[in-house]
């Protein structure tokens, strides 16, 4: 019997681990004794009955006593504001380092992001930044949420590309 992802969510809320179906099998379980959480980790599913994809997860769990951080929206721009390029390769990167920059402000790394938003602009070429993050972006386990759009315009003139990001980093 298959479970339904809001019960995956739940066993490994419970310390029941990975659920069968449940992709991710790299994230250590979530136990539970005496009323306190041990070996708190961040779980992130891909349920069975929806796409499995390298690049993305559908659901991430994170444990009670985790901090989470939010990242705004980061362009491709240096510390002045300035655009650094009209390459969406080059601005992505950069993208990505302002947020990377972000997120050590805060005690965090790309490698503790659990949630990605990207919003590229209608004409950008989405192979160009993709592959130039990409990389960047992979990691150990399951990988992180992502949400993408196209959209007619961003907020700063000049930018092709703009990530925020959703990290949590557990109490070791």
């Amino acid at each position: 019997m298959q479970q339904s992802a809001v019960d995956a969510g739940k066993a490994a809320r419970a310390g029941l681990g990975h659920p069968a179906g449940a992709h991710g099998a790299l994230d250590p379980p979530v136990s539970v004794r005496g009323g306190t959480v041990v070996g708190m980790e961040i779980t992130r599913l891909q349920p069975a009955g929806l796409v499995v994809s390298p690049a993305f997860s559908h659901v991430a769990i994170v444990p009670a006593g985790a901090t989470t951080i939010y990242v705004g929206g980061q362009n491709g721009v240096d510390h002045t504001g300035a655009v650094v390029s009209d390459d969406i390769g080059e601005q992505a990167g950069r993208a990505i380092d302002n947020t990377s920059t972000a997120l050590a402000a805060a005690g965090a790394s790309l490698a503790d992001v659990i949630q990605w938003t990207v919003l590229l602009a209608q004409d950008a070429d989405l192979d160009a930044a993709y592959g130039a993050i990409a990389p960047r972006l992979a990691g150990v386990g399951a990988p992180p949420l992502v949400t993408a759009a196209r959209v007619a315009g961003l907020g700063v003139p000049g930018v092709l590309i703009e990530v925020s990001a959703i990290a949590a980093v557990v109490p070791t």
